[in-house]
Formats: structure tokens, sequence, C-alpha cells
């Protein structure tokens, strides 16, 4: 009969092994599951995903385990299940974070270990995004109103653009045509309000405008989000050709560091303070406003620049103020003016001004002067 300290010591044992210290779905460290039918260590949000595949998983400290599991746990482990599952992962596909939405990470493991994506099978048909083309129906939200209507999407890898139809009748043209150059992709359920919610960001005119779009398909949505990614990563190759893989894949597509809202006054620091939502995009040092959530244009946007050229971030008690309701203040300044933002409570003000000082104290590439100049010239 097992031992079940000793058993539960040995699995204790096992998952303090570098390969086995982190989920071996989603990186998150210290993971106390198992799936004794593949071999792999995980935590408990991706142990959900993998019960739901049958994948058979146990607590590493609550539930018994027979000794014939443990053997079999201690041949597999991460390092072992990656090999073969991963590999053959492209570099653009993305690989879920512990903090990232739910549909990436199931589809992620569903990727792996259920359809088998990666395993380098050659018999696999080919996906739709190793081939450069992809196009299909995704519900968009109205640029005026809070209504999704379905609408047709085409993204061409050859022509770098992904374009998209207000009507099925396509002879009339697409309704916008967007260069691959620019486009961004990152998942935002909550602020949607579907699951599979993906907001998608691009220039248009020196502004910023979004779409936010949804598939009922979990599997579709992410499919839509990684042939954006190999688009862009093709895109990124041809611009930048010295570019190693460790440069590139970082500006593919990226979460933005700070999102909320905050109230903003204007620029004699005397006019009413009216509630915006913020975006701090680090990757482009652009701190973007919005009316609403979901608006589809920015109403203005903020360079954070470094201390050397004459930007700051510091707290602030605003004087003159008018109709702020909330007393936590930032101020940025830049060579211009001054900006004065006021968060609701004081963990909000904390991680606004983390959040821009990670960016002000990065010394600014080559790019970010021209973003620099483009934010003036259109002011």
């Amino acid at each position: 009969m097992a031992n079940r300290e000793r058993n539960k010591k040995i699995l204790l044992e096992l998952v303090k092994q570098p390969d086995n210290s982190t989920c071996a779905d989603c990186g998150a460290p210290d993971p106390d599951w198992a799936s004794y039918k593949l071999g792999v260590f995980v935590c408990l949000n991706c142990s959900g995903i993998h019960r739901n595949l049958s994948s058979r998983v146990k607590s590493i400290k609550l539930d018994f385990w027979e000794d014939a599991l443990v053997e079999f746990m201690k041949s597999k482990g991460n390092a072992n299940v990656r090999a073969q599952y991963e590999k053959a992962v492209p570099v653009y596909y993305y690989r879920p974070q512990q903090k990232d939405c739910a549909v990436l990470r199931e589809q992620w493991i569903r990727a792996k270990y259920e359809r088998m994506e990666f395993i380098g099978d050659t018999k696999y048909p080919p996906l739709c995004y190793t081939t450069g083309f992809h196009e299909g129906m995704l519900w968009k939200k109205g640029k005026e109103n809070m209504q999704f209507l379905q609408r047709k999407f085409v993204l061409s890898e050859r022509e770098f653009t992904l374009s998209y139809y207000n009507k099925e009748d396509e002879t009339k043209g697409p309704k916008a045509v967007i260069s691959i150059k620019d486009l961004n992709a990152t998942f935002q359920p909550e602020r949607i309000g579907h699951p599979h919610g993906l907001q998608l960001t691009y220039q248009e005119d020196n502004h910023i405008r979004n779409l936010y779009v949804y598939h009922e398909s979990p599997e579709e949505i992410v499919t839509w989000y990684n042939a954006i990614r190999a688009a862009r990563y093709a895109y990124l190759k041809t611009a930048y050709p010295t570019g190693s893989n460790e440069e590139l894949i970082p500006k593919i597509t990226r979460n933005y560091l700070k999102e909320g809202f905050m109230e903003k006054t204007g620029p004699l620091q005397k006019e009413t303070f009216k509630k915006r939502w913020f975006i701090l995009d680090s990757q482009d040092r652009k701190l973007l406003y919005f009316k609403g959530q979901l608006d589809a244009e920015e109403l203005g946007v903020v360079f954070i620049g470094t201390e050397s050229n004459g930007y700051s971030v510091k707290e602030c008690v605003p004087k003159n103020a008018r109709g702020n309701k909330w007393k936590c203040g930032v101020l940025v300044e830049t060579p211009e003016r001054q900006f004065v933002f006021m968060c609701e409570q004081e963990r909000e003000q904390k991680e606004w001004l983390d959040a821009l000082r990670q960016v002000l104290f990065r010394p600014m590439a080559p790019q970010d002067y021209t973003t620099e100049a483009n934010i003036r010239w259109k002011r």
C-alpha cells in the first residue's frame, strides 16, 4: 500500500526542481497541483482547465497519490512534457502568463494537449495564422454606440493590412484598411463585457483609433489574435531585418502598463475637473485619455519623456481646484505644460506614479523622439 507521507514528500521535492517550480502552462510560481495524465505540475487556475479536458489532476498536498502515479510524475515533469508538446510553437505565438485572461490560458492549454498543434507533426493541417491570410466574421462595436454588429474582417500578411467591411457586399470595398505597422491587439474581456473581447488599436490621421470586437468561439478569437501577431512579426522582420527575435517579439503586441479612471483639469489648472479613462502605453511612451472606456478615439495624449528632457512625475495637491471629487493628485510635467490628474484612492495614485516613473526612467530610443515631435506638432 502506498505510503501517503512518503509520496507527498517526493512530490514536494519534485516541485522544487527548477523546471517544475513554475506552472507548466502559465508560469505561475509554486504550483501545487499536477496532471497525472500528462505528468506536469500546474497552478490552481490551470488545473481547472486540465480538469475540463479530462486530464486527471490532483492536489500535491491534499490528495492521496498511489506509488505508480508518483513514479510517473518522476519520469515526466514539466521539461520533458514541454519538449514533446511545445516542440514546434511558432516564435510569434503568444504564450500566456499568470495574469492573462482565461480565454488565452485555456486555448493555449487546449492547443497544446487537446489539439496537439505544436508537436511538429507535418500531417497536422496548416493553421490560418501560418498561411499569412485569415478572414471571417467578428462582432464589432459601433463607433458612437454600444451596439455590436457582425462585420467581415480580412487579414493579409502579404499586404500588411487588416480590413473590415460594414456590409457583407464587398463590392463597395472595405470600411477601413488598417496598416499592420501600428496595429496592436490586447484582450479586454471586462471592459468589452464579453469573455472573448479583443481591443484593436491603430493610428489614423495622427489619432489613436480603437476597435472593440469579439467572437463567440474562444478558439476563433485566439486564432485571430495569433494571426495578427504572425502578421505583425512578418512586418517587423521586414522593417528591422537585423533585429533578433529577442528584440522583435516584445514589439509584436503588448498589454498596456496601466489603465483606469482619473479626473483631469485643463492647462490653467482652474478648469473644472472631468472624469476620463486613461491608458499608459509604455512602448510608445504615451499616456492617452478618453471620455469613456470604449471610445473609438482619444481626446488627447501626453508624451512621457525622461527627466533629462524636461519631464517629471510627482504627487501634488492642486491649487484652485474646481469640481474634483477625488483628492489624490498626480502631476505630470512636460516641457510645454503641467498636467494635473486626480485619483480616487492613494493606492491608485501610487500605482499611477510607479507606472509613469517606470516609463520616465527608461532611456529614450531614436523612434521616441519622432513620436514626441509628432505629438507636439499635433498640438
